[in-house]
């Protein structure tokens, strides 16, 4: 069984900054491709930010110089650095990992559940 789980999210006012983690748990052999997608209600779940397996990164226009995504391959941990937050950035945070785990051969997507960022005045 694996889990993710993410942290960090909240109420930032406009220019503000948030840093959101995601860990991963279980049963892992290994980790391959990290990202984000954010997701607002009624709309559909948008990509913010993908590492592959051999650290290329790839962001939508709207996200590039704001947003920063890195990985701690060790403690199977993405993280997400946001900055010059904007009311539009109020979304949930989904993180995704392509993972292959002892009982499974093969690469699954797993995700988290989501974190809530509000940027807000």
């Amino acid at each position: 069984q694996v889990q993710l789980v993410e942290s960090g999210g909240g109420l930032v006012q406009p220019g503000g900054s948030l840093r959101l983690s995601c860990a991963a748990s279980g049963s892992i052999f290994s980790i391959r491709g990290m990202g984000w997608y954010r997701q607002v209600p009624g709309k559909e779940r948008e990509l913010v930010a993908l590492m592959s397996g051999v650290g290329s990164i790839n962001y939508p226009d709207s996200m590039k110089g704001r947003f920063t995504i890195s990985r701690d391959h060790a403690k199977k941990t993405v993280f997400l650095q946001m900055n010059s937050l904007k009311p539009e950035d109020t979304a949930v945070y989904y993180c995704t990992m392509e993972i292959m785990t002892y009982a499974v051969s093969g690469w699954v997507n797993y995700w988290g559940k989501g974190t809530l960022v509000t940027v807000s005045s």
